[in-house]
């Protein structure tokens, strides 16, 4: 299976977790959304520890199992969907989460994050560690 980490996961592996730490490493693939990354640069800069965690992301992300994801037209148009189908259930997420989860069903992959929140989006597999 192939894998995409939400920025909490990301966290979670960084601080030790074996259940996150387990699905990457049973993972066929790691796929890394240009928004997570944004996240956690945001985060990056907000901490004490800039420089480092930089190094932890860069060569996490030059790992030959690692993809990173851009945004493109196909992930636009997933997202119109995915807000949508949210909006009309009454269950709206924020803004970040709905182009995570368009990422994740976009790439065919499973969405790790500790985050409940992901459980109202219709088709996105998820596993919540």
């Amino acid at each position: 299976m192939r894998i995409l980490l939400d920025t909490n996961a990301w966290s979670a592996m960084q601080t030790g977790s074996p259940a996150v730490e387990k699905l990457v490493r049973r993972a066929e693939g790691v796929v890394m959304s240009a928004v997570v990354v944004g996240e956690l640069l945001y985060g990056f800069r907000n901490g004490g520890r800039f420089r480092r965690n930089m190094e932890l992301l860069d060569d996490f992300l030059a790992e030959p199992q690692v993809a990173f994801l851009p945004v493109t037209r196909a992930t636009c148009e997933r997202f119109g969907i995915v807000a949508f189908g949210l909006r009309r259930s009454g269950r709206p997420l924020p803004t970040n989460d709905v182009w995570i989860a368009a990422h994740a069903i976009e790439s065919g992959s499973v969405l790790i994050s500790f985050d409940s929140d992901f459980d109202a989006v219709q088709g996105l597999d998820l596993i919540r560690p």
